[in-house]
């Protein structure tokens, strides 16, 4: 399987992440997306030029969330990742679709602004913070947030958290559920830590090209 990618993206890193629980190998290709040749050959199998991208065997699939659920339906070997059971696997797609369409959009939004060398808003600081507080409020009643045991609605937004914490250097003090989620899950993932590291060393280096 390739798999089509740019480590500083949070997007890019949710697959990696869900293929190391899976115990399967991706062939990664890292794509830089501000050259030329590299984008016009992407667009030769995606024409919508995004990132991340899959390719497995002929079938292309783009969008994190969608490639992540492809994984998991096809590679792996129980539901527990993404469970059959309709009310269990509603509660997950619930917090996949509040991870894709709330608190990574929020956080998006903040890190686009400050790129930008501008402070946010009033209201997207308070966006932001509404965020924050409901997934403190998914984990009131229960050690994951999807499911009682992790899924990847977890994996996704622990990627989501980490964006968080690296570009923004948000502070989750005040969140302790989410704090022991954000090691728990971490300690559930394979070689998590490590990722986590790498992640950390793209992410500065290419904050401190763009501020050149």
């Amino acid at each position: 399987m390739d798999y089509y990618y740019n480590l500083v993206s949070p997007p890019s890193q949710v697959a990696i992440l869900v293929a190391k629980k899976l115990n399967i190998k991706l062939n990664l290709k890292k794509t830089n997306i501000y050259d030329p040749a590299e984008m016009e050959a992407l667009s030769k199998i995606n024409p919508h030029q995004t990132l991340p991208m899959l390719v497995d065997s002929g079938t292309i699939v783009f969008e994190s969330h969608a490639i992540v659920l492809y994984l998991v339906e096809t590679y792996a070997k129980d539901d527990a990742l993404y469970p059959k059971d309709a009310k269990v696997r509603c509660a997950v797609n619930q917090c996949l679709f509040f991870d894709v369409g709330t608190l990574y959009k929020q956080i998006y939004e903040n890190i686009h602004v400050q790129m930008q060398n501008r402070q946010p808003s009033e209201k997207q600081t308070l966006r932001l913070k509404r965020a924050t507080d409901v997934l403190e409020g998914l984990l009131t009643e229960r050690s994951y947030t999807g499911a009682d045991q992790l899924t990847v609605a977890d994996i996704c937004l622990l990627v989501t958290v980490s964006a968080l914490k690296l570009w923004l250097g948000y502070d989750l003090k005040p969140y302790p559920r989410i704090n022991k989620w954000f090691r728990r899950v971490t300690d559930e993932i394979p070689d998590c830590d490590k990722f986590q590291r790498e992640v950390e060393k793209a992410t500065r280096a290419y904050v401190a090209s763009r501020k050149c």
